[in-house]
């Protein structure tokens, strides 16, 4: 399937923006791991990020594609659900305990959380990969045109 240098920039640019996105919501999983009081009320809520493939073009663009460069999508965030999953911690002198003297604590495990982070880190830098890639083909391209 013949892709052009944009469509190729243009498919790394929205993994990395959806990466991005997917590290910021595991540092934050991580930076609430105790986080038994939110403004809403109760613990904090583990979230996870939901990708979804997505068009790359503008709906007037597609019109004028080909059947297969319409096939080629980037990826976007679809969503970001949390999870009620909690962890109950006998603690009775902790503020947020009930009258039995449990605290309901977020069920973020560190360990799943370091394993996303790296996932997430490997597919930035694969993207990034790519770009310096084009990049670097372009310049070619530009310097057989000489």
């Amino acid at each position: 399937m013949p892709l052009n240098f944009m469509t190729a920039l243009d498919i790394a640019a929205s993994g990395l923006s959806a990466q991005r996105t997917n590290l910021n919501v595991i540092s934050m999983n991580l930076a609430n791991i105790n986080t038994t009081r939110t403004p809403e009320g109760g613990p904090y809520k583990r979230k996870t990020v939901i990708f979804r493939a997505a068009p790359l073009k503008w709906p007037f663009d597609n019109l004028m594609a080909s059947r297969i460069e319409r096939e080629v999508k980037g990826v976007k965030v679809n969503r970001i659900e949390e999870e009620d999953r909690y962890k109950r911690i006998y603690d009775p002198n902790h503020p947020d305990a009930d009258k039995d003297g449990y605290v309901l604590y977020p069920d973020v495990n560190v360990i799943e959380e370091m394993a996303n982070m790296l996932t997430a880190l490997r597919s930035y830098e694969a993207n990034l990969s790519t770009i310096s890639t084009v990049k670097t083909m372009l310049n070619r391209a530009i310097d057989i045109g000489r």
